[in-house]
């Protein structure tokens, strides 16, 4: 059954439905960039390459560089003081470093210490300053206005918005130094980002909690599918944090116990299992005697092995067909959970009896009929 505030007559399961059984630091470099001091992982080398277009050369070089640029950044800061306008790299490298100063003065400072100077109207305290009054009249900026932040290389603060005239007003009625700040047209509009991972919590209708299967996607659409007596298509969810996630795009049980949740632009699948952090790799069937693990959101991680398959469990809601039966226990709340096999899908927690003190049976609806019968790829990167 559902796991509620209230108990619903009638709810309990012939056999009890488990319904929401819910970088490393741098060591100082020397004065040779030729090489980083420590070397990144392997993945983040392949990334910067990737993404920078940069070889393995560059990649090893611009470290060297940007690490070396820190510890010059610290002794000019002191140098300079008050005259210190931010610093910033240029280059495919990062070979050149370059320290805004509003004292022309200080230039020779800023030489001396290995970096080259740029004269500035404005030294970083005053951009803050133009900052703060900003965030301090935050609660009055309008919706088009969404993003401002200190821009040491054009020494101002640049306000984003797509109606440049509603943020001019903003500025203006902030009590920032207009001088200091530049309006831009952009249509940027930060969100913030939450994973969806196999075992975490969700509501439905802001009640009834249940567990992530497997994150998946229909082409474009993000989603992950979960089990069908969670809830009904066009119901809506939050997340573990209770923040709106998505809808009920289809759902079946009785005769199966499998259902699918699109989810909206907040949430980004990935292809993690919680609790015990495994990665799914792919949905192949294990056999009989397989161990087999279960994430679920009231019980954490629990494994077990697969007793039988294709099991038919005749729950007070009717009979479910093509169950896989394992002795892994599970307990309200974690219904909808993942079932994972080294680091293959196996399905979606079912129901079962028993629970995580004394032991139990557990049932689970495989995952590759409700892929195949909605169209679903299972996220597996």
């Amino acid at each position: 059954m559902l796991h509620r505030r209230t108990v619903l007559a009638g709810c309990a399961l012939a056999v009890t439905a488990l319904a929401m059984v819910a970088t490393p630091a741098m060591a100082e470099p020397n004065d040779s960039p030729a090489s980083s001091a420590v070397k990144p992982p392997p993945a983040m080398m392949d990334a910067m390459q990737r993404d920078l277009g940069l070889t393995p050369a560059q990649v090893d070089a611009r470290l060297a560089n940007e690490a070396k640029a820190m510890s010059t950044d610290a002794k000019v800061r002191v140098a300079i003081g008050d005259a210190y306008a931010g610093s910033w790299v240029s280059g495919t490298t990062s070979e050149s470093f370059i320290v805004a100063t509003s004292d022309a003065s200080k230039a020779s400072a800023v030489l001396a210490a290995g970096a080259q100077p740029k004269i500035v109207s404005r030294n970083l305290a005053a951009l803050d300053a133009a900052e703060a009054a900003l965030d301090r009249a935050a609660a009055g900026a309008p919706a088009s206005t969404s993003v401002w932040y200190v821009d040491v290389r054009s020494n101002s603060v640049v306000v984003l918005s797509s109606d440049t005239a509603e943020a001019a007003a903003f500025v203006a009625a902030s009590g920032a130094d207009t001088s200091a700040v530049r309006v831009e047209q952009s249509n940027e509009q930060p969100q913030t980002f939450y994973n969806l991972q196999g075992g975490d919590a969700y509501y439905i209708n802001s009640s009834a909690r249940c567990s992530i299967g497997f994150p998946v996607r229909r082409g474009s659409t993000p989603g992950f599918v979960s089990a069908g007596h969670c809830g009904r298509a066009g119901n809506t969810t939050t997340g573990y944090n209770r923040v709106a996630q998505g809808t009920f795009q289809g759902s079946s049980f009785p005769g199966n116990d499998y259902s699918w949740v699109s989810v909206n632009s907040n949430w980004t699948p990935t292809n993690i299992v919680s609790y015990g952090n495994a990665r799914v790799s792919g949905s192949s069937v294990a056999a009989v005697g397989s161990s087999i693990c279960r994430a679920g959101s009231t019980t954490g991680w629990h494994c077990g092995s697969v007793q039988q398959l294709n099991a038919s469990v005749r729950y007070s809601q009717g009979t479910v067909s093509g169950l896989t039966r394992t002795n892994v226990c599970a307990e309200p709340g974690d219904s909808g959970g993942s079932f994972i096999s080294g680091s293959q899908a196996q399905g979606m927690t079912s129901g079962g009896s028993g629970n995580c003190s004394s032991g139990g049976t557990t049932y689970f609806q495989p995952v590759n009929e409700a892929l195949s019968v909605y169209g679903l790829t299972l996220v597996t990167s």
